[in-house]
């Protein structure tokens, strides 16, 4: 009875070595591969945001097609922090102190992906600041498998993040 036993913990043993620790360092190097893809990316769309000042629909529709091609889906997101161009008219109260501080006020995806649909181009000036960031929100093949062994990654949890921003070097048009 006791051989048995062991050779059945042999057999168990013996697939977990076999199949499925190297599916899951697979798994885990498919991971890495997409994360340097969306990190490539996102940087890529963000350097050609701040060198022509402009944010356009056909470079935002390809920017989401490479990211898709990794096979998972993501949640972008753009803020484009616009530089006010006069701060003291629409303060009510401004002190000596104030005058002459920079003030920015923010655009989301939404607004940005409506200028978009309209115009076709979403048109940024020297100043503002762009910043995008892209998370997975579908859970990866690794993810399953450590879930499954580990049980330690929460639903909350992304594996694969980018995220990247910059001053804005030219004015659009």
């Amino acid at each position: 009875m006791d051989d048995i036993l062991i050779s059945i913990i042999g057999i168990v043993l013996a697939v977990i070595l076999m199949f499925i620790f190297p599916l899951m360092t697979m798994a885990d190097r498919t991971d890495d591969i997409s994360q340097l893809t969306a990190k490539v990316l996102t940087n890529e769309f963000v350097d050609d945001i701040r060198k022509n000042g402009k944010i356009e629909k056909d470079k935002y529709n390809q920017f989401i097609q490479n990211l898709g091609s990794t096979g998972n889906i993501y949640n972008i997101e753009i803020e484009v922090k616009v530089l006010d161009e006069n701060p003291s008219r629409r303060a009510t109260q401004i002190s000596d102190t104030d005058l002459g501080k920079k003030v920015y006020y923010s655009v989301f995806n939404s607004q940005i992906e409506d200028t978009l649909n309209k115009n076709k181009e979403y048109y940024l000036k020297e100043g503002d600041i762009v910043t995008v960031s892209v998370k997975n929100i579908n859970q990866t093949i690794a993810q399953q498998l450590k879930n499954f062994f580990y049980s330690v990654i929460g639903e909350e949890v992304y594996v694969i993040a980018a995220s990247h921003g910059g001053i804005v070097l030219a004015t659009g048009q």
